[in-house]
This record gives structure tokens, C-alpha cells and sequence, in this order.
């Protein structure tokens, strides 16, 4: 299959000099990571079946563990999702989207800490706002907040997905207070003070000397043009959209397995490349329906360009928590709190009857599975071997198989 990696591995030295002295050190490790990651450059090890009268032996490549990588994100987004499914609670849960406009995403691609940072802030202080509200729900609510920066076709696009309990403690933290089955908050009202928000937020910031502007927009470094760039944005509707709740934690875990540790496209997307353009599919927002479904062909130059504009800065969080959720040392306790009010203010339910299940003879419970299977007769892998990068290892795979990927990060 066709992976990003094989796109920069042909068409990225190129790439790079045409663009000497342009890119960031954190692009370029970007860049090397990607094209390095399970390869015999960054060592690995050799793995035999445990069946003896199996023996199949395969060579897994060592993962580079770099947040922008498409093949790294899997086991990452597995052991965070275990360490969320202790903060899940029994109720229904709202997924809420903010969206800067295109004027400000234009600028934030040269101040991506600030702004990204700006974005974060501003939409949960809205949240948390109107949330706590008495006219609204008059609650303390708590939420996960995930920064994207892409569109479909890759496209600078930064907006935060939130996953939000639908309902919070009350302000005088007596009772759980529940929304409505199918509502949150009203989005309008969101939209306007994130609105407010984010513009304050911004002269803030370039009233402190925080932005900097480049090229095109270098002439928003004056004060007073920089106000005059924003004034349209007070007359123009902000993004905010609330999707449907989701059916219950198990689904908010499935929906964050897909968006939590996400990057600007995935090796499934790709169609072909060649020297001549990379051609991948994409969704059209724009249009209802299965015509939304298309295809695109950029030139591989181009293809790498839009991959490097969602590169993040070093040391930035695109997960946060907030309200009830906040890593605090007390953040165990308001769960646990949480949970028990909830209790409270569930109807109690009738008992279910029994079922054949519930009275399955002992030791028919599912036994685990390896972590690591063989894929001849499903019994586990076993290490046999380490190898440093670049070296050979002394074991080899079986003959009749190619070497696979054995994922260990």
C-alpha cells in the first residue's frame, strides 16, 4: 500500500532544496522521522512464534514515535484512550466544534503557539461560561479539547473538536444537573462570545508584542492595521457547531480512537503518486450527500508543502482538559463526586431478566488474545532478538513470508 512515508522518501530531497533555508528544525525532524519510521535505519527486533512446531519468525522495524507520523498514531491513541476510560461518566456526551475564520487562520500559520494557544482559551472560557450560566444550565461542566489544523484536502483549517458530558455539577456542587436529551447550549450564543473572546484575546496579544508578521502580512505589525484587520470579523458569523450526542461512552471512545491522535492525512487516503502528482481522496463539506466523496491531484511538491503547514510547534498540547476534567490533584475526587450525583439523579431501572448468559457454565469466558498473534496459527510472538540501527540481525524471517511490522511503541 502506499504510504506518506514512500511520498517523502521520493520526492522530499527534492522538496527540501527547493525550499532550503525556508523550513523549520521541526519540519525537517518531521520529515526524517516520517521517512525513517520502520525501517531497518532506526533498528528493531526479530519475533518467533511460540508454537515450535510453527516457528514463523518475522522482523518488526522500530517505530520513530513522532506525533506527526501516520503509522505511529495507533498505539499512542490506544494507551491514551485507556487512561480516559476512568474519566468516562454515565451520561450522554455532545461533540462541539470551533472554527477560526480563514482572516485569522491566514495569520496564525506564522504565529501557530499563540493563536492555536488563543484558540484553546477562548473556546473553553465559552463553554465554561455559558455553561455556568443560570439563564443556560448553571453548571460546572468539564470537556476534552482536540486542536486540528486541516481541511479534507489539507488545507490550513485550525478549529477544536470538544467532547462535552451533557450536563455538569451544580454551582453549589449539591446535584447533577442533566441538558436537554438532544441540546447542550444554544450555538449562536456560543458563536458570539467566542467571537468577543478570540478578538479581544488577539489585540491582547499584539499589543503585547506576541505576533509576528511575515511577508504579505507584514504590515499588520502596526497597531493600528492590525485593528482594521480584525474590524470585519465583528460583523461576520463565527463557526460553532454541536453535532448530535452520541449514544453513550462507549461511543465517545470509538469517536475519540479516530480524532485524538489524527494527522493531516492518513496512508489509506493515498490513491497513487508519481513524478508527475500525488492523488488522494477527500471529503467536499460543501456538498450533501455521496458527491461530497472526491479525488485530488497535487504535485508532490505541493502534496509535502500542505503536509508541513500542520507541523506543530515543539512542547504544544493538541489534547487539553478543562472544568470538571482539569488534571488537578483533586480532579479523582470531583470525578468520583460527579459520578455520585449522577447516581442520584438516575431513575432507578427495573431489574432485567435473566439471561442464558448469565448463567454460562464456568471457564467459557473469553480467554485473551495475544497481544502480538502469529499470523500462521494465532499463538504469541516471542523476541528473540534485538538489533541497532543500521545493523543485520542473526535471525531471519521465514522464506515463505515478507518481513512485518510487529508494532511495540
Amino acid at each position: 500500500m502506499l504510504e506518506v512515508a514512500d511520498i517523502f522518501r521520493d520526492h522530499g530531497p527534492t522538496w527540501r532544496r527547493a525550499n532550503q533555508g525556508r523550513l523549520s528544525h521541526a519540519q525537517m525532524k518531521v520529515m526524517s522521522a516520517i521517512e525513517g519510521c520502520r525501517t531497518a535505519g532506526l533498528g528493531g527486533h526479530v519475533a518467533r512464534c511460540a508454537n515450535a512446531e510453527c516457528g514463523h519468525t518475522a522482523i518488526a522495524y522500530n517505530s520513530c514515535r513522532n506525533r506527526h507520523c501516520p503509522k505511529c498514531q495507533g498505539s499512542q491513541a490506544r494507551a491514551w484512550l485507556e487512561a480516559r476510560q476512568a474519566e468516562l461518566l454515565e451520561v450522554p456526551y455532545f461533540h462541539v466544534v470551533f472554527t477560526l475564520p480563514p482572516r485569522i487562520g491566514a495569520v496564525a500559520h506564522q504565529n501557530k503557539a499563540v493563536i492555536y494557544d488563543l484558540l484553546f482559551k477562548a473556546s473553553a472560557e465559552t463553554l465554561l461560561t455559558i455553561a455556568a450560566d443560570p439563564k443556560r444550565l448553571g453548571v460546572k461542566i468539564g470537556f476534552t479539547s482536540v486542536l486540528h489544523t486541516w481541511g479534507s484536502a489539507m488545507t490550513h483549517h485550525p478549529h477544536v473538536h470538544m467532547i462535552v458530558p451533557g450536563g455538569g455539577i451544580s454551582l453549589d456542587g449539591s446535584r447533577w444537573i442533566s441538558s436537554a436529551e438532544d441540546f447542550l447550549l444554544p450555538v449562536p450564543v456560543l458563536s458570539r462570545m467566542f467571537r468577543g473572546k478570540m478578538l479581544a484575546m488577539l489585540k491582547a496579544a499584539h499589543d503585547a508584542g506576541r505576533l509576528q508578521f511575515f511577508g504579505p502580512h507584514a504590515d499588520l505589525a502596526d497597531r493600528c492595521a492590525f485593528k482594521a484587520f480584525l474590524e470585519p470579523l465583528y460583523q461576520t458569523n463565527w463557526h460553532v457547531h454541536a453535532k448530535r450526542p452520541f449514544a453513550g461512552p462507549e461511543q465517545v471512545l470509538a469517536y475519540l480512537a479516530r480524532y485524538t491522535h489524527r494527522v493531516a492525512i492518513s496512508s489509506s487516503r493515498l490513491i497513487g503518486a508519481d513524478e508527475q502528482g500525488v492523488t488522494f481522496k477527500y471529503k467536499d463539506y460543501r456538498i450533501e450527500g455521496p458527491g461530497r466523496y472526491k479525488t485530488m491531484t497535487v504535485a508532490p511538491g505541493e502534496f509535502i508543502r500542505r503536509f508541513m503547514l500542520h507541523v506543530l510547534p515543539k512542547g504544544f498540547h493538541r489534547i487539553r482538559h478543562y472544568g470538571l476534567l482539569a488534571r488537578s490533584r483533586t480532579k479523582a475526587d470531583t470525578l468520583a463526586w460527579a459520578r455520585e450525583l449522577i447516581e442520584l439523579a438516575t431513575p432507578v431501572q427495573q431489574p432485567r431478566p435473566p439471561t442464558n448468559q448469565d448463567h454460562a457454565p464456568a471457564g467459557t469466558e473469553a480467554i485473551d488474545k495475544p497481544i502480538h498473534p502469529c499470523p500462521c496459527c494465532g499463538s504469541p510472538m516471542v523476541i528473540i532478538e534485538m538489533f541497532e540501527a543500521g545493523s543485520t540481525p542473526r535471525n531471519r524471517p521465514t522464506a515463505s513470508t515478507t518481513a512485518v511490522r510487529i508494532d511495540t511503541s
